[in-house]
């Protein structure tokens, strides 16, 4: 246990969901170890966590959230518009990042006069003025890419292709150099290798710089997941990697669950643990496809259709907001919803994943292979159906399909890049959805090895973060890091 009140890590998260939900987490867990934690928002930003973190407040813990005044009108956003996943389209997401760089000068004027003074930032990869802040008051930058090592890996090999022009433009190949034989597709790359038409490429190249001069990294991942690739990674990093998660399961109050995020969309806050129980362990499917990706209604029809065909219960997960009214049409007007009522349960907006998965009646999840979700899953112990659409999902996809051995893949093949979906044709059809949950289901031979093995690697999930766990004392062996950095600062 830290004791010492001088230590105080300050968090800055990337100005959306999926960042800032891991980012809470890591706050709560420093905080836990006897550190002071100051988490730095925006005002619309931190309301959605104010529940959460009132209650950690509440328990003892030191932490603190900061707000900064997010410039949107001065980048050319929309009033409010304070996160990535509310932007108006893909062509604002240069607007939203010239509005974090301007947060800059607000941060360091708050940094000087905070008590305690800090002791190191741990920063949101994307976040790429805080490489400048932390120098300024020599401090450590410890980054936090949200990805596994595995990914990281994967993304340092395929630089160096890339470096030497040995991407081909079509057809497979087998990324060099990895432990495991990876095969993929130029178009399943993400934007780095296979931009989309909206070029961002100034940008990644500012994070990369920024990347190089960090401290070290922070992964939400455990060692016994991937010790092959943690053991190369660090090797690239000089051992300053700590891998301390899962992080999801620092919630272990169902509150907590229910409200890690956002507002649940629903009433009752019983109501759908009520559903769920009345359903057998492992029967129910369970469909996200993230917060940030926008489906179009010819593509969630045949999602829809898919489940629906597939004569398993099911929870699936709707998008709300303007762009998402063809679809709530849709809904109505074929009558899916009323016509699957007895089996199927629709949730508008933001579900509590980790509660859902973590109820004894899930018995799959398909997903976009977002690093969050496929560590949620990994960590449930639930079979995963595997649906990448953008970034670095189709890697994520890899992992679990030809490491992991614990997901079926629907058949996607190419990247939807974000703001382009509607360029593309249906990715996916039913039938392959349909299919692909049937086999997940399945209680035979191919089914239960995958179940076993899911729920394997669900077992060590938990017991990584566990006292003396691997990502319990990589997280003690961070803050004795920082601690000895700033005690030779001082001496």
């Amino acid at each position: 246990m830290v004791s010492e009140p001088e230590l105080n890590f300050v968090l800055i998260p990337l100005l959306a969901a999926s960042h800032i939900i891991p980012m809470v987490d890591m706050a709560k867990l420093l905080a836990q170890r006897g550190v002071t934690v100051t988490l730095v928002m925006t005002p619309l930003n931190a309301i959605r966590f104010t529940a959460v973190i009132d209650r950690a407040i509440g328990s003892g813990l030191l932490i603190r959230v900061v707000e900064l005044q997010f410039p949107a009108k001065e980048a050319g956003l929309p009033e409010g518009c304070e996160s990535a996943d509310v932007l108006p389209c893909l062509k604002s997401r240069r607007q939203f990042f010239a509005a974090v760089s301007m947060l800059q000068e607000q941060a360091e004027k708050l940094l000087e006069e905070m008590k305690p003074k800090p002791s190191c930032i741990i920063s949101d990869t994307h976040v790429a003025w805080t490489a400048e802040t932390a120098h300024k008051f020599q401090i450590p930058r410890i980054i936090f890419d949200g990805m596994s090592c595995f990914n990281q890996f994967c993304m340092h090999n395929l630089y160096i292709m890339k470096d030497q022009n040995q991407i081909p433009e079509s057809g497979s190949f087998v990324i060099p150099d990895l432990p495991d034989r990876i095969e993929v597709t130029k178009v399943q790359l993400p934007g780095a290798f296979n931009p989309s038409t909206i070029c961002v490429q100034d940008i990644r190249d500012k994070i990369r710089a920024a990347e190089t001069r960090a401290y070290g990294i922070v992964i939400n991942t455990f060692e016994e997941l991937e010790r092959r690739y943690v053991d190369k990674f660090r090797k690239l990093k000089d051992g300053r990697v700590w891998c301390i998660g899962p992080l999801s399961l620092c919630n272990n109050d169902n509150l907590d669950k229910a409200q890690r995020g956002n507002k649940v969309s629903f009433d009752k806050e019983d109501s759908l643990k009520k559903w769920l129980d009345y359903w057998q362990p492992e029967s129910v499917v369970y469909a996200c496809l993230g917060s940030l990706s926008h489906t179009t209604v010819v593509q969630f029809v045949e999602l829809a259709l898919g489940m629906e065909a597939s004569g398993y219960p099911f929870i699936l997960v709707v998008k709300s907001g303007e762009r998402e009214a063809p679809t709530d049409n849709w809904i109505s007007e074929n009558g899916f919803e009323e016509r699957t009522k007895e089996r199927g349960l629709l949730i508008r907006g933001w579900a509590p994943q980790v509660l859902i998965l973590s109820h004894p009646a899930i018995g799959g999840f398909l997903t976009h292979c977002g690093w969050n979700s496929t560590l949620e899953g990994i960590s449930a112990g639930v079979p995963m159906i595997t649906w990448p659409l953008f970034a670095e999902q189709f890697l994520n996809e890899r992992f679990l399909l030809n490491v992991l051995k614990m997901g079926v893949s629907v058949g996607s093949h190419e990247v939807v890049h974000l703001g382009e979906e509607e360029k593309y044709e249906v990715q996916v059809r039913k039938e392959e959805i349909t299919k692909a949950i049937r086999r997940t289901m399945d209680k035979e031979k191919e089914g239960n090895e995958r179940r076993k093995r899911a729920k394997e690697v669900g077992e060590m999930a938990n017991k990584a973060v566990e006292k003396d766990g691997s990502s319990h004392l990589n997280l003690k062996l961070l803050i004795k890091e920082v601690q000895e950095f700033q005690l030779k600062q001082s001496a």
